[in-house]
């Protein structure tokens, strides 16, 4: 701020008794324009019109500024460099503008600029934004470093009609972001606050409070000792008025001073001053982390995620934003209900991050629950998570990026990525099953502490180049301890309808047979084509996929189930195998559901699929234990939860 920087010189010239160099202020503030301001601007083809400054004007006709270009600059130049000196000035500037389409579409755009001439350029309407012209454009003679807010895709290379950009002596952008995904419209007749700061190594812009852009720039390299600070607009065949509304700037002014004046008091106090600065800077720093800290929506986050001794690295927010170019639409691979999920591209690599939703119930929850648990896993059938982000309330998580997506859009097709058809072979299908086999095995018995995934659906199944099976999206996932019991009573029932087993409605427990239950139906989703059914409620049990398949099954047409668009091409016993085991996974009794190592042993032939009764067994409750199990998984009642929390459904 300007009268931090005046105490800051005062408290210098006191202590130095003169330096080389004096920095004063240069600043001024227009909340409103008016008829007094025009000897304080330098105005071309501008005017001051309702109390702002119309670049572009004609509040009117809109025939009259089509093909037009408007300056207005302050009336006194800016030193923002001094040679002689080795110094260059810092600068913030804060302005709200309003563009109003005078034709649909309107065009072209508004930009704030420090120009070597305060002149108009001429024939610098169009799409040269009142900037340059054909002529100079991409010129170093040009002299020019702009901010532009652009209302029309002019270039193949905008992003859109509805980005902002940074140009330095050309009209194509040195960088560019859309402000399309952060809710912002340019050209929506609105007010739209934006502020440019400039520390005199990087150019920063911020919209309605956001950093969108922050560059590395020397202005010392483009433009000379004094420039002119204010805008330029223009139009063309297609018409807007461009307006700014109040407009305030601040900058350290570099005085030329006198050369004569001693080194020596400089070197001598140095130290002091820097002391001096450091404490004011450490303050700054302590007001700042406890304002932040008073309005973080998850205090503690970070504390319970670097408990973890297995957590994966942390990103900046910077980082993600530029790998995901400023989370772009265009760059959107899924959405779900815990979050939306981007393509990106860090170090070279490609990546995917998701967004955690701002409306999830337990966002909280769920960031710590994946970060926590699949952050400390390793097995080839799981995605693998890179790292994580929290900051400035956003939530992130980083994964290695499933070149084919998820298993459900090769199930049953999606036309966002022109899949009409399922492709995947009986020989592709039965590879993926025994992937999630494995990792559910993995989670169930190869970790240090069992882990329940309890969400286990075709949509968190994701493929890798070569069609392998990846589970994903631990959000629901908790730790158990073999202590005690296998359950946890959960205030919400969490998982998916369709995918959940029937007793879970009545005690919502998250056990490791419900976990087979869910990979059951997946593998009957898998093998027969068909959607698991909205099973919402106990009633719905006699709806879903397990009662269609267990009614051919009774009547010995179990292969009638199998997914016509694969031609019969397939091995009948395998698939017969398969089809039984999946209703095994999904027998009403919990007990009787075999463990993911039994399941294992049947998909690799080393023993048969276990018996399931030729009618359905109707569902009771509580179940009946068997009177001995031959399975050595986990039991039903042998281990317990971690202490998580409330859980939710989704």
């Amino acid at each position: 701020m300007c009268f931090s920087q005046v105490v800051m010189s005062l408290f210098l010239v006191v202590l130095l008794g003169g330096t080389l160099t004096r920095v004063g202020c240069f600043s001024f503030n227009y909340t409103v324009f008016n008829n007094e301001h025009y000897s304080q601007l330098k105005m071309s083809n501008s005017y001051i019109v309702l109390g702002a400054i119309q670049v572009t004007p004609d509040v009117s006709n809109k025939a009259s500024i089509a093909k037009n270009s408007g300056r207005a600059f302050y009336l006194k130049p800016f030193r923002l460099w001094s040679k002689s000196k080795g110094l260059t000035a810092n600068f913030s500037t804060t302005f709200v503008l309003n563009i109003t389409p005078k034709t649909s579409p309107g065009g072209e755009g508004l930009s704030f600029i420090l120009a070597a001439d305060a002149t108009l350029p001429l024939n610098s309407d169009g799409q040269w934004l009142g900037i340059v012209n054909a002529s100079t454009n991409g010129s170093s003679q040009a002299k020019v470093v702009a901010v532009e807010f652009d209302t029309k895709k002019s270039y193949q290379e905008d992003l859109d009609d509805n980005h902002v950009g940074l140009d330095v002596n050309s009209i194509y952008s040195k960088t560019q972001v859309s402000l399309t995904n952060l809710g912002i419209n340019l050209s929506s007749s609105s007010n739209i606050t934006a502020t440019v700061k400039y520390d005199g190594k990087n150019m920063t812009l911020y919209v309605a409070s956001m950093e969108v852009i922050s560059w590395p720039l020397n202005l010392s390299d483009y433009l000379p000792e004094e420039v002119y600070v204010g805008f330029s607009a223009s139009t063309g065949d297609d018409t807007e008025l461009n307006c700014i509304i109040s407009w305030e700037f601040n900058g350290s002014d570099i005085d030329d001073g006198d050369d004569d004046l001693e080194l020596l008091w400089l070197w001598i106090t140095v130290s002091a001053a820097v002391l001096v600065l450091s404490g004011i800077v450490f303050y700054l720093y302590w007001q700042r982390k406890q304002a932040l800290y008073a309005e973080d929506p998850y205090p503690g986050l970070e504390d319970q995620i670097k408990g973890s001794s297995m957590a994966p690295r942390k990103f900046l927010l910077k980082e993600l934003r530029k790998a995901t170019g400023n989370f772009n639409p265009k760059n959107k691979l899924g959405e779900g209900g815990f979050g939306t999920v981007y393509k990106g591209l860090l170090a070279n690599k490609e990546v995917a991050v998701k967004q955690v939703s701002k409306n999830s119930s337990q966002g909280k929850q769920e960031f710590i629950a994946e970060v926590t648990t699949i952050g400390s896993l390793h097995h080839k059938n799981l995605v693998r998570l890179i790292g994580w982000c929290y900051e400035r309330r956003e939530l992130l998580l980083v994964y290695e990026f499933m070149p084919n997506s998820s298993l459900d859009k090769f199930i049953f097709g999606d036309e966002k990525l022109g899949m009409e058809e399922p492709t995947l072979t009986w020989e592709k299908r039965h590879i993926i099953i025994h992937g999630v086999a494995e990792a559910l095995d993995y989670l169930h018995n190869g970790c240090e502490k069992t882990v329940l995934h309890r969400d286990i659906k075709a949509s968190n199944i994701m493929l890798d180049s070569e069609f392998n099976a990846r589970l994903g999206d631990f959000g629901l996932a908790r730790t158990i301890q073999q202590k005690g019991k296998t359950h946890h009573s959960t205030i919400e029932i969490a998982g998916t309808p369709g995918y959940m087993a029937p007793e879970t409605f009545l005690i919502s427990r998250a056990t490791v047979e419900t976990d087979v239950y869910s990979f059951g139906v997946l593998v009957q989703e898998v093998l027969c084509g068909r959607k698991p059914g909205n099973q919402i409620e106990l009633t719905d049990y006699n709806n879903s996929i397990v009662y269609w398949l267990w009614e051919l099954h009774s009547k010995g047409r179990i292969l009638d189930a199998v997914d016509s668009r694969l031609n019969k091409e397939f091995d009948e016993e395998e698939m017969s195998c398969m089809l039984v085991l999946a209703l095994a996974c999904c027998h009403p009794n919990p007990h009787k559901r075999p463990s993911m190592k039994t399941v294992l042993q049947v998909l690799t032939g080393e023993v048969p699929p276990p018996l399931v009764p030729t009618e359905r067994p109707a569902f009771v409750w509580p179940a009946m234990p068997p009177s001995f199990k031959e399975d050595s998984g986990i039991s039903f009642s042998k281990s317990q939860l971690s202490p998580f929390t409330e859980l939710s459904g989704r």
